[in-house]
């Protein structure tokens, strides 16, 4: 492929890809957790516990920028804070049974969302290259040090 349309096909994908973060985030119900909050929880739910520091340096954020929606979260009972064993001084941000529940059920209605437009819009041929292009994209973001580690499976991801 030469460079002018390798170019071409990487913008495609970008607007793509921003369209459809653009579509499945309006689509989420008014009492939704926000964008921030639910890659706050997944994050929790893919590592297990962790600093507040380091929930925002996985977000690329600085501490206090993330202060807001950790206080939304525990308040809303989907995280909560507790004391490191290890280092007494450290707090740890824990998920909740409710916050992956919470999590869990954000990420199915987006997926159902999803698919029910696919089967309105798209051939079921037309799916299966989906299927295909989201695992050459998940082996692109595999490629970067903070991107997901590519699937094994069709399994759903609730993360």
């Amino acid at each position: 492929m030469e460079d002018g349309e390798l170019h071409a096909t990487a913008a495609s994908l970008r607007r793509a890809a921003v369209g459809l973060a653009r579509r499945l985030r309006d689509e989420r119900t008014a009492e939704a957790p926000g964008r921030l909050a639910l890659s706050l929880l997944g994050h929790l739910r893919r590592h297990g516990a962790m600093t507040a520091g380091e929930l925002a340096a996985a977000e690329h954020l600085q501490p206090q920028s993330i202060t807001r929606a950790l206080a939304s979260l525990e308040e809303g009972g989907l995280v909560r804070r507790s004391r490191d064993a290890g280092d007494r001084r450290r707090h740890l941000i824990v998920l909740t049974d409710l916050g992956a529940e919470a999590l869990t059920d954000q990420v199915r209605g987006g997926d159902a969302r999803l698919a029910e437009a696919m089967s309105r819009a798209l051939t079921p041929e037309e799916c299966r290259v989906l299927g295909v292009a989201a695992d050459l994209i998940e082996r692109l973001l595999a490629d970067h040090p903070d991107g997901p580690q590519p699937r094994r499976s069709r399994k759903p991801d609730v993360t």
